[in-house]
């Protein structure tokens, strides 16, 4: 077993889909990193739910998926999940809880007590998340792009060893979608974790992901740098339309 395998996550010949219909089948990805954030791009049925889905524990699926040398898939529900935290696309409605103590839950169920230490823990990640103000709001009256941000607070304290977003960003407007990506990233880098981010703008994985993944069809059909992997070919390929790149300075005014 190689160095990487023992310091990352990999697939090996996983399948994932449903009973009669298998959406992933035979996928292989040698390696994705600790301490980086890596983006899963394709079109609309391609599979990436469906991956993330079974990544969790959440879904049938076979093969091999390698947390830091052990496979995941051997493992007892109970234990995965105290290794891989996923946020869904979302959040379950009619949830009547605010949201300091939605999170205060989330972090009991990673095995946190509750204490004025932890409780400033929550607090300090909600003003990171700019939600601060929301702490006794109820989720039922928040808006869909304030459940996401409650939702990556409730992923995040629960201290993952692989994070995987479904989609964190559809619901939220363009500063904040920067703002959660530069906090996502950096949370990646300090706890040294396996960050795996669905994302449909393109501008977003050039902009703040290490690695990009790319499939169509269920099948990989990219894997390394945003640079490698997002190129005028690949997006001819994966979605069918011609583009000039044109890379910019981190954006306006950054």
């Amino acid at each position: 077993m190689s160095d990487q395998t023992l310091s990352g996550l990999s697939l090996s010949h996983f399948s994932a889909g449903y009973p009669r219909r298998k959406v992933i089948e035979n996928l292989t990805v040698p390696h994705l990193p600790r301490g980086k954030i890596t983006a899963l791009l394709g079109p609309n049925g391609s599979g990436k739910s469906t991956l993330m889905r079974a990544m969790a524990g959440l879904g049938p699926c076979r093969g091999e998926l390698l947390l830091e040398g052990e496979n995941l898939l051997t493992q007892p529900f109970s234990r995965r999940a105290e290794q891989v935290v996923y946020l869904p696309q979302t959040l379950p409605a009619g949830v009547h809880l605010h949201v300091l103590e939605s999170i205060i839950v989330a972090q009991r169920a990673a095995g946190g007590r509750h204490s004025p230490q932890h409780q400033e823990e929550v607090m300090a990640l909600l003003r990171q998340l700019g939600i601060a103000h929301l702490a006794m709001s109820y989720l039922d009256q928040l808006s869909g792009g304030q459940k996401q941000l409650v939702g990556l607070a409730q992923s995040l304290i629960r201290q993952p060893r692989l994070l995987l977003l479904d989609e964190p960003l559809s619901a939220l407007d363009l500063n904040y979608q920067f703002h959660v990506m530069d906090l996502v990233r950096r949370e990646t880098r300090r706890r040294n974790i396996v960050t795996l981010v669905v994302v449909h703008d393109i501008n977003i994985a050039l902009r703040h992901a290490d690695h990009v993944l790319m499939l169509k069809a269920g099948q990989l059909l990219g894997d390394g740098t945003p640079a490698a992997v997002i190129t005028p070919e690949t997006l001819a390929a994966v979605y069918g339309v011609r583009g000039v790149l044109n890379p910019v300075r981190r954006g306006c005014g950054r």
